[in-house]
């Protein structure tokens, strides 16, 4: 079966792509008749060096996105993962020669394909008079043998191009070029690794992989790598990578130990996420300064990819401060990052975090009946969400994303854990706002900001008294907070209907003489009434509002969340005797 991709149709897809980076950039244009993009101030390269560079559709934004002052003069491109035409190539060389360059210098991965095409396009060109010299480039570090084939052309190719589009914009000559690139290129080198394969458009997958399984050391189209692994995690992965990269015993190693100075390319491969991608920058970065390595710069993101395969790639440059200014030289390709002139490796990565304000004394003793009483309350409260992890989960994959309960049960876990640490505070203002802090740190999600605003609001009233009107007050004062941010009202099939609820009844506290429990059981059963009548109820907050009434049968789980921690207080303060 084939994948499905967004697209007009297969054979039109990499003229679609091309065309469509043009047209979002002024500063790019496209040769009538052919499948090359170049600068639009061609004219301006008069007597220097233009830089040419292509190969198969299917990489973006290599190579097109490489174009700019600084970096490439134009690019020719191929059908998906399929050498340029030799008469594209041509075009492109006759293009550049029309406008008086000093020569061309023809910047090419290591595949036959392209060595191929791109040679013989050169060979045309020079018998017509017109200077073009070619670099292969191969920075594939993965075949510990020589293959007769030569080292693959992955993402180290980028950094190619930007080391002779900063040699081309300052005026050097194109032997001279020629020359220090070639230098580059052998003092580099990538690894690429794989969860999942790509596939050509109208195609199947390339290749296939067990969902337990991931594939070292493969090419940018799909090629088989030096071996296949079992799933393990980046940081074991991001080890096994450079370990691979760096070992002597490799005839395409790369010659990095202790003391190397180097630039780092961690290169998406087209179907990761930034957060993994991160995840993997971190643990790269980790990994080599641990080994003695000195990163000067990190490079994150996607720089050639394989279509959508889910996979990166690790790219290692070796520098010295000469080659450092060549890649910090200005240039207006689109895709080149900007990044920090400034070592990655020596800079402090942390600041402190501003102190806690200091909050009054907590009088009250610490081993009385009410701190004992405040923690029996919160230990129930706690067995009570973790017991309803899954039930809350079940009812939350209804209209969320299937997580209530466990949102609920890492608070739990929290509160637990804070509780061993000693008692907690007697004074109720400090207890519900250590609370509030506690739960908007570890709980997470809507449900950790929405208790923790609640707590917040409701500890202001009890600052100064704590006697009923007190804590009705703070429970107006939590449920207006609530409602101000989280923007639902009573009847929108959220945690506030139950809090409302209870809320209505809990007025009956600013009475004089008013009978604590007997008012606290009546809000209680008002609580849960209410969670169960969200049932009926058409969502108008949170993500539930985006889901059809329909399809929302069962109870909202924060509703039902919220009057199981009011039934646990009240159980609580019975058994106590309050």
């Amino acid at each position: 079966m084939t994948s499905k991709k967004l697209l007009n149709s297969v054979a039109g897809c990499a003229d679609d792509a091309l065309a469509g980076l043009v047209a979002c950039n002024p500063n790019l244009q496209l040769l009538q008749g052919h499948r090359v993009a170049l600068r639009s101030d061609l004219d301006s390269l008069k007597g220097r060096v233009a830089l040419l560079s292509g190969g198969g559709s299917g990489h973006e934004p290599a190579h097109a996105g490489f174009i700019g002052k600084g970096m490439l003069t134009g690019v020719i491109a191929g059908a998906v993962f399929t050498s340029p035409a030799v008469g594209s190539i041509l075009a492109a060389i006759r293009a550049v020669a029309q406008v008086g360059t000093a020569g061309t210098l023809l910047i090419v991965k290591n595949y036959t394909g392209d060595r191929l095409n791109f040679g013989l396009a050169r060979e045309q060109a020079r018998a017509e008079g017109i200077p073009v010299e070619m670099v292969v480039i191969g920075d594939d570090s993965a075949f510990t043998v020589l293959k007769k084939a030569g080292r693959r052309g992955l993402c180290g190719t980028v950094l190619i191009h930007k080391v002779a589009g900063a040699l081309a914009e300052a005026g050097v000559g194109l032997e001279e070029i020629v020359k220090r690139v070639s230098v580059v290129a052998n003092a580099m080198g990538t690894l690429g690794v794989s969860l999942s394969p790509c596939s050509v458009p109208g195609s199947r997958p390339t290749f296939e992989l067990a969902a337990d399984e991931l594939e070292l050391g493969l090419g940018i189209h799909g090629e088989a790598g030096v071996r296949r692994m079992k799933m393990a995690t980046t940081d074991e992965i991001v080890t096994v990578m450079l370990d691979h990269m760096t070992n002597r015993s490799n005839v395409s190693h790369v010659p990095v130990q202790a003391g190397s100075t180097v630039v780092l390319v961690v290169n998406n491969l087209g179907g990761l996420s930034y957060l993994e991608l991160s995840i993997i920058a971190d643990a790269a970065v980790r990994a080599l300064e641990g080994r003695g390595v000195k990163i000067a710069r990190a490079l994150v993101g996607t720089f050639m990819s394989a279509l959508e395969m889910s996979g990166l790639s690790l790219t290692l440059l070796l520098v010295d401060d000469t080659l450092l200014k060549l890649l910090d030289a200005e240039t207006t390709a689109p895709a080149w990052p900007n990044v920090p002139k400034v070592f990655v490796t020596g800079q402090k990565r942390t600041r402190e975090a501003p102190r806690m304000p200091l909050e009054a004394p907590d009088s009250t003793d610490e081993g009385g009946v009410a701190s004992k009483r405040t923690v029996l309350v919160l230990e129930r409260v706690c067995t009570t969400l973790l017991g309803l992890e899954e039930h809350l989960n079940a009812l939350d994959r209804a209209a969320g994303d299937g997580d209530c309960g466990t949102t609920h049960s890492r608070a739990a876990r929290a509160i637990q854990g804070w509780l061993k640490e000693g008692p907690p505070p007697a004074s109720p203002a400090q207890l519900l706002s250590k609370l509030s802090f506690l739960l908007l740190e570890k709980m997470g999600g809507s449900s950790g900001a929405l208790y923790g605003l609640f707590l917040t609001a409701a500890a202001q009233p009890l600052k100064a008294s704590t006697d009923l009107p007190a804590w009705s007050a703070a429970m107006d004062a939590g449920l207006e907070a609530m409602q101000k941010y989280g923007k639902a009202a009573p009847g929108d099939r959220t945690m506030v209907d139950s809090l409302w609820a209870a809320g209505q009844e809990l007025q009956a506290w600013k009475s004089p003489q008013a009978d604590m429990c007997q008012i606290l059981t009546k809000a209680v059963k008002s609580a849960e009434a209410a969670a169960q009548a969200t049932r009926s109820m058409a969502a108008g907050a949170g993500r539930a509002s985006y889901i059809s009434s329909a399809q929302l049968e069962q109870p909202d789980p924060g509703a039902v969340a919220a009057a199981a921690i009011l039934r646990s207080i009240l159980d609580v303060l019975q058994n106590q005797g309050v």
